[in-house]
């Protein structure tokens, strides 16, 4: 998943909107695989492309060898018409039997009413095993309707040549919010470039600016949404705080006001990026990098974002869910989650293969770079699990947006605050 993926996933989840419920409230197709001949055919919908894609087909043909009774059917769908498709599908009532999408449309993909319980279909040994941040995007209605397969996170990317150049040691790179604006004042007078990059322009969904600002927040000690996701949580303390973090750092030009890809360009000393981003850059880097985690208020706490695919299941018949959740126990099972993710470059979803000797070493000897991105992994948090959301990203960004233009930091929270409430009370 790269950021644009993100910004794409939410943009296609708040276009779905309510037809999927509208349109949806029958049963599924006919099962595609016979129960009475003890044999399945799974149709699996995926938008793993290149590299993953062949990955994938790979594990489908080993999953399909030592389980001679399951026919795996993989049907790559581009991620931007991925949610527009499952409409179409609900519609004419020929759901795929399991989809794999971005973790944050899996709430849009509960408006159809049929996505079924794993949690009977997986072993409690698997469930305990993933980080639970991950489970809060399927926890839909008192049901667990997705698995996580893939995960990725955001660190602190910095160019070490920058921090060389202003005097800092790039091996003791800042830990705190006080720490980077000192760092940053020192690399703007040094190389005339901003110090941290940050996520400025929503744009046309405002992912990219919400997703990036929901770290500050997290580590400031607040919280996006309530706990039921019914009212907005940000205009707090918490949050003001935040928000003043990206001004000061604005007004200061130690971030710029552009569209996003500064610091890619070399144009800005550091930024937070995803995951991704070590592999991509891994057989030519623009220049030399280095990663840490993204600091955080000195009476703060750590936390990061966290990205990646679940998979949904949605066929009706009960010989085919247990098929099923057959593949997906295996494909999450340690051996196969080391495998997909020392092969993709995706994060384990598994606590126990993340912290497993085997991955650390494949990650210490592969692409050490890699590894504050895996070390995010328990303290990166969830984005708010609703259909809504969407709509409510959007909202929040262009406030932010004016804040970083001049509007007060206390009115941009509590207009922003108004708006989301009146998406969320469906007003």
């Amino acid at each position: 998943m790269t950021r644009k993926s993100v910004r794409v996933a939410v943009a296609a989840a708040g276009a779905l909107g309510v037809m999927l419920a509208a349109g949806c409230s029958g049963g599924s197709a006919p099962a595609s695989g016979s129960a009475g001949d003890g044999k399945a055919e799974l149709t699996i919908w995926h938008y793993w492309d290149g590299n993953n894609g062949d990955t994938f087909a790979s594990m489908a043909k080993d999953f399909e060898g030592s389980h001679p009774t399951t026919t795996l059917k993989l049907v790559n769908v581009p991620g931007s018409d991925l949610l527009t498709k499952l409409q179409a599908a609900a519609q004419s009532r020929t759901l795929p039997d399991i989809v794999i999408g971005d973790l944050v449309t899996v709430p849009r993909m509960a408006k159809t009413g049929q996505a079924v319980d794993l949690k009977p279909l997986v072993g409690e040994n698997t469930w305990s095993d993933i980080y639970p941040e991950m489970l809060k995007f399927g926890d839909q209605g008192g049901k667990q309707i997705s698995i996580p397969v893939s995960s990725n996170t955001l660190a602190w990317m910095f160019n070490k040549t920058d921090f060389t150049k202003a005097g800092l040691d790039p091996a003791n790179p800042p830990q705190t919010w006080d720490e980077l604006k000192a760092a940053s004042a020192k690399i703007r007078k040094a190389t005339g470039k901003p110090g941290f990059e940050l996520f400025t322009t929503p744009g046309t969904d405002g992912e990219g600016v919400t997703w990036n600002f929901q770290v500050s927040l997290w580590q400031a000690g607040g919280e996006f949404l309530n706990g039921d996701n019914s009212k907005a949580a940000f205009n707090s303390e918490a949050g003001k705080k935040a928000l003043q973090f990206w001004v000061d750092l604005v007004k200061a030009k130690d971030s710029p006001l552009a569209p996003w890809g500064e610091f890619e360009k070399g144009k800005a000393a550091s930024a937070q990026e995803g995951s991704w981003m070590a592999g991509i850059w891994k057989p030519k880097p623009p220049f030399d990098f280095g990663v840490a985690q993204i600091p955080h208020p000195a009476d703060g706490q750590p936390a990061t974002n966290m990205g990646g695919e679940q998979a949904v299941v949605f066929t009706q018949d009960k010989a085919e869910q247990k098929a099923a959740g057959e593949f997906l126990t295996w494909f999450v099972d340690p051996a196969q989650n080391t495998s997909w993710s020392e092969k993709t470059g995706f994060l384990p979803v598994r606590k126990s293969v993340a912290e497993s000797a085997e991955y650390k070493d494949f990650v210490k000897n592969t692409l050490p770079e890699l590894q504050p991105f895996v070390d995010a992994l328990p303290t990166a948090k969830a984005r708010p699990a609703t259909p809504l959301y969407p709509q409510v990203s959007l909202a929040f960004a262009k406030q932010v947006e004016e804040a970083l233009h001049g509007k007060a930091v206390d009115q941009a929270l509590a207009d922003a605050e108004t708006q989301v409430n009146a998406i969320l009370s469906g007003k």
